[in-house]
């Protein structure tokens, strides 16, 4: 069964990233991941989106969702076709929207969260964060900036749409794994000065131990029309890869 196209547009999204240390990374991603590495590290992460007039492509936006979200992101390649092929492994996915609790890991790619979103956002200055039905909290307090932090192991802003290539996403659903790829319509960023930010799941040092993961910048992506492809099919791996 195919699902179909989704449209809708990203009204703003933040990528929070981080380094880590691969050796530890490795222990908590399953095969056929395997982490993607940048100057010997490893990069996992924080997406905070805001989607608006999510619906099936070519129904009007009217009918169409809005939610807050966020997604725990691990960078990983796996061979597939005697190619090396690289995205980005979801751990776990939090929603202020209780639908996507119901559809996600059934109807819809990835299980969600349900969890209660903070968002003040005000002449270039962003305070976004949430705390889920389990208690995974995350926030980030940053601002618009002209400058890319000189202290990321990217050096660059290009660098830095790390990204951008691997657009497909896995989440981990019984005895497989489910796709979503996301095609934005255009990919265009701009850097975020952060004055504070945390994460229960990157702090939780039964998971990454003391001095194994650091923050290392923040993008911001805003007004972006977009879609999301999937599939269920389990003939296609590319798509669904099995355990």
């Amino acid at each position: 069964m195919r699902i179909p196209t989704i449209h809708g547009y990203i009204d703003r999204r933040i990528l929070i990233n981080f380094v880590a240390d691969p050796d530890v990374v490795k222990k908590i991603i399953p095969a056929p991941f395997r982490p993607k590495i940048y100057r010997d590290k490893a990069i996992v992460g924080i997406c905070l989106i805001r989607l608006k007039h999510i619906k099936p492509k070519g129904l009007p936006d009217l009918i169409g969702v809005n939610s807050e979200n966020g997604a725990h992101r691990i960078a990983v390649e796996w061979d597939e076709d005697n190619e090396t092929k690289s995205g980005v492994y979801i751990p776990r996915r939090d929603t202020s929207l209780k639908l996507n609790t119901i559809v996600g890991g059934r109807f819809f790619p990835g299980k969600h969260y349900l969890a209660k979103f903070k968002v003040e956002e005000k002449d270039g200055h962003y305070h976004v964060g949430f705390k889920s039905s389990d208690a995974t909290e995350i926030f980030i307090d940053a601002r618009e900036t002209a400058n890319f932090n000189r202290q990321s192991i990217f050096e660059t802003l290009e660098n830095a749409s790390f990204f951008e290539k691997g657009d497909w996403g896995y989440s981990p659903n019984g005895d497989q794994f489910d796709g979503l790829q996301l095609k934005a319509y255009q990919w265009k960023v701009h850097p975020l000065e952060v004055l504070n930010v945390r994460s229960s799941f990157f702090e939780n040092k039964d998971i990454f131990p003391e001095g194994s993961v650091a923050f290392d910048n923040a993008l911001l992506m805003t007004q972006v029309e977009h879609e999301w492809r999937t599939t269920v099919s389990k003939q296609q791996p590319g798509r669904n890869i099995k355990k």
